[in-house]
């Protein structure tokens, strides 16, 4: 499939398209060092606050009551490369990462309904996220009669937080059966920024651009609902099944433009609606004793992206995703095993590309455009490995994890063009200047998050 020019001139720029999946759909929500340390295996496990990230009904798994706290430390690392050289940079960020805490109610009657639990879990991670491309001194731009310019550099940068705060009951039905449901409320805080240097090949000076529709800030909410099950085939074996709904954002966005014919530069206020795909999970645990827990996790989007249709940006955006977003399908794996109060466990997660293959004209190294098909524009495929290590105070407990999740992807950038009734799209900007292009630069970025988490824990 290919991505036509009038598609980006609507869409306001690829960023919209990167957030919708990576910020407006993530379904990697961060929990406890145990949870983490498992790349987030519980489907089919359950016990804690945590399973309100995968299935609810593993409240009900629980016996006595216990909270925690998280502290979690990012290092995100982005390499791009473009036109035979690269430009790495780190960000590091420590936050409150997870709370969660679980109430247990044993029902003292004759019922084979044997507890009733609550609880509550609050997720928030980080969005920041800086990507800078190299220049390319054969990428040469006419702003005008007396000013030609070569690329110098191009860099994204998005800063914000994502959280999700989720409230849920489980029950357990003679210790073999336990379901569950839960609320999802969800806040997005986020800024980004699209900007371009170029370098005056008459006077070698500089001059940054922002993009047009740049820098934008966006402050959101929404919500979702989850419902699960989990049912013993034995006393080893357990089978686990959850279903969330879309969620349902509030978009409150704000945003720069420039050189309007009627406005000049200004900035413009919007809001949008938009659902998240419909996401379900099957589990499936093997409890081979009290020392060692294996679990599968396997969750797949049932629906695709879909904004609320106020104009052609949001039809534009909604053909895209019809056309060449795939339903997004993750596995995750984790393990635990105990030796007298030490907690030894692993995990491994797989997430799929959402987007199929796409074919853009883009700019080769010697300045020249022709068209390329990539199988990892704008995102790829995810793999995470984690491990971690824990230990039982009996009424208290500390964990700590490791997660390094790593992808690659063809970043594309720069593309921006009037038409001949001067209408602009999406193309950098300056009081004079204007940047004149129909096809892409497109770097290519390597992305390794290294994730650090403590968890101090009660139980009572």
């Amino acid at each position: 499939m290919s991505i036509s020019a009038a598609f980006f001139a609507q869409a306001q720029d690829v960023s919209v398209i990167r957030n919708t999946i990576d910020v407006y759909s993530n379904s990697q929500f961060g929990g406890s060092a145990k949870f983490n340390s498992m790349a987030g295996s519980n489907g089919a496990l359950g016990g804690d606050a945590n399973s309100l990230l995968t299935n609810p009904a593993g409240l009900g798994v629980a016996i006595s009551g216990e909270a925690s706290g998280t502290l979690n430390l990012t290092n995100n690392k982005n390499t791009s490369a473009f036109a035979g050289s690269s430009v790495a940079y780190r960000n590091n960020q420590g936050d409150l990462g997870n709370v969660g805490g679980v109430m247990t109610f044993q029902l003292m009657t004759e019922s084979a309904w044997k507890f009733i639990n609550v609880g509550i879990n609050f997720s928030n991670q980080s969005l920041d996220n800086y990507v800078e491309s190299p220049g390319n001194s054969n990428l040469i731009y006419d702003f005008d009669a007396n000013n030609s310019s070569s690329l110098a550099r191009h860099a994204y940068d998005r800063y914000g937080t994502l959280s999700k705060t989720s409230i849920g009951v489980g029950a357990n039905y003679n210790h073999n059966f336990y379901i569950g449901a839960g609320i999802n409320l969800f806040n997005v805080s986020m800024d980004q920024s699209d900007t371009a240097q170029f370098n005056s090949l008459q006077n070698g000076s500089a001059e940054l651009f922002s993009k047009q529709n740049t820098p934008f800030y966006e402050r959101s909410s929404g919500f979702s609902a989850s419902l699960g099950v989990i049912g013993k085939v034995n006393r080893n074996f357990r089978l686990g099944a959850a279903l969330e709904t879309p969620t349902f954002w509030d978009i409150d966005r704000s945003y720069n433009f420039y050189n309007d014919p009627v406005y000049g530069d200004d900035l413009a206020v919007e809001n949008r609606k938009f659902s998240s795909p419909l996401k379900a999970m099957v589990s499936a645990a093997f409890v081979a004793s009290k020392n060692f827990s294996l679990n599968v996790d396997y969750s797949l989007g049932l629906t695709k992206p879909k904004y609320k249709v106020y104009g052609a940006a949001e039809s534009e955006l909604n053909d895209f995703f019809r056309d060449d977003y795939k339903n997004l399908s993750e596995v995750r794996l984790g393990a635990e095993y105990r030796v007298k109060q030490l907690r030894f466990r692993g995990g491994y997660s797989y997430t799929s590309n959402p987007f199929d293959a796409l074919t853009v004209s883009r700019f080769t190294n010697d300045g020249n455009a022709s068209d390329q098909s990539y199988d990892n524009l704008i995102l790829s495929d995810k793999n995470l490995v984690s491990f971690g290590i824990g230990y039982d105070f009996k009424s208290f407990y500390i964990d700590a994890a490791y997660q390094n999740m790593t992808s690659k992807y063809a970043n594309p950038f720069l593309r921006g063009y009037i038409d001949s009734a001067n209408n602009v799209d999406s193309a950098y900007y300056s009081p004079t200047r204007i940047i004149e292009s129909d096809s892409y630069a497109v770097s290519e970025v390597k992305n390794i998050r290294n994730n650090f988490f403590l968890t101090f824990g009660w139980k009572f």
